[in-house]
């Protein structure tokens, strides 16, 4: 309860507190703006010195703007921002060079709060020594006010505009927008292939160690029925095989079930996640509303992702309970997974990592969060559309 106010005054004193070291900034980058530009008036003179002069720029702007978005992010909380990478120096030094305007609009700012602190400082010694009426020192009060409040939200008007200056000038440009979507599709497809493979061996062991085996020992069964001569035998024997089978039949649909789970052709996905729950060792609740049923490849993949969660929190992290969410908000679908066990999942691992490349195939976003001693959460994110 203690934090709340602590975290209130944060919020307010975040823009002016931003402001005001972005009127630093500027100024730093004013600075560096006014050295490169003789730097180059130079090179134009002495062109051996071009590409030192064209290294030293790269380096210092690509810093002061690295600086510029922590002060973003940290004092006026602009949430992600896009990074510096394949960004062209010259969309730095331009967004270096618009920062001038809002770093000239915080002085600006700062000078008319200074100038309302001096008359408010006047008007607070004219009262004490009687000089003003008491409608006098109303008037004057509301007046300062209002003001204030005008000053407040030029401060935070100042804040937003800055933040929208990052978000528009460095964002890298549409070829370096394409080429890095480019490597993320080739990543992505690369990742599905291998996670394919990966699937194939599974079931193929699955399969061989599995199902062959138990079917060899069910043919052996049969033949040892067919050769006995007392019925009892004969009747034990059968019904052996039987159990057997049936056992045989439901690995089958498991195996099955990797592949694809068919009964999603008949049932949204918080029903089949409900029929694989029944068969956990850990129980489970669930929470699925969901406002309409997401894509069959989006259903498909939660699912994957849902039961190799729960294979996990029963065989490695010796949880008690698993909750799965699911929520619709922003164009995104979040499948959230949670179980209080001991914790230490490894993303890197050959379960985890194939369902990562899974979600990412489809331009998801899979996070496991395990710390040693638990608990674990497993956030996947995919886009509705």
């Amino acid at each position: 309860m203690g934090e709340r106010p602590t975290g209130r005054w944060w919020g307010v004193l975040r823009p002016p507190i931003g402001v005001a070291a972005g009127v630093a900034t500027a100024g730093a980058g004013f600075a560096f703006l006014a050295v490169a530009a003789a730097a180059f008036g130079l090179v134009a003179i002495r062109p051996a010195a071009r590409r030192r002069v064209v290294a030293l720029t790269k380096r210092y702007a690509g810093r002061l703007v690295h600086m510029e978005r922590r002060r973003l992010g940290g004092l006026l909380a602009a949430g992600e921002l896009p990074t510096t990478d394949g960004v062209a120096t010259r969309r730095q030094i331009g967004y270096l060079a618009a920062r001038l305007l809002t770093g000239t609009l915080g002085v600006l700012a700062y000078a008319v709060l200074g100038v309302g602190v001096v008359l408010a400082w006047i008007v607070l010694r004219a009262a004490v020594r009687g000089e003003l009426t008491l409608p006098d020192a109303l008037a004057q009060v509301g007046v300062g006010v209002v003001l204030l409040l005008l000053n407040v939200q030029a401060f935070a008007s100042i804040a937003a505009l800055d933040v929208r200056l990052a978000r528009r000038l460095l964002s890298p440009g549409t070829r370096a927008e394409l080429t890095r979507r480019v490597q993320e599709l080739t990543a992505s497809r690369a990742g599905v292939i291998a996670a394919v493979d990966a699937e194939r061996q599974r079931i193929e062991r699955d399969l061989h160690d599995g199902l062959q085996q138990r079917l060899i020992a069910l043919g052996m069964l049969l033949g040892r029925a067919r050769r006995a001569r007392d019925v009892d035998r004969t009747h034990a024997l059968i019904v052996q095989a039987h159990e057997d089978v049936q056992r045989a039949v439901e690995e089958l649909r498991e195996v099955a079930w990797r592949v694809y789970p068919s009964a999603l052709d008949s049932n949204d996905l918080g029903e089949v996640l409900a029929i694989a729950a029944r068969g956990s060792e850990v129980p489970v609740r669930i929470r699925y509303e969901l406002p309409a049923r997401p894509g069959r490849q989006i259903e498909t993949v939660l699912y994957f992702v849902a039961c190799e969660a729960l294979t996990n929190a029963a065989k490695h992290a010796a949880a008690t309970l698993v909750t799965v969410d699911f929520e619709a908000q922003d164009g995104w679908i979040r499948m959230r997974v949670h179980d209080d066990g001991v914790g230490g999942a490894e993303p890197t691992g050959r379960g985890l990592s194939g369902l990562a490349r899974r979600v990412t195939a489809l331009d998801g976003r899979l996070r496991v969060t395990s710390p040693a001693g638990g608990p674990t959460t497993l956030l996947a994110e995919l886009p509705c559309g």
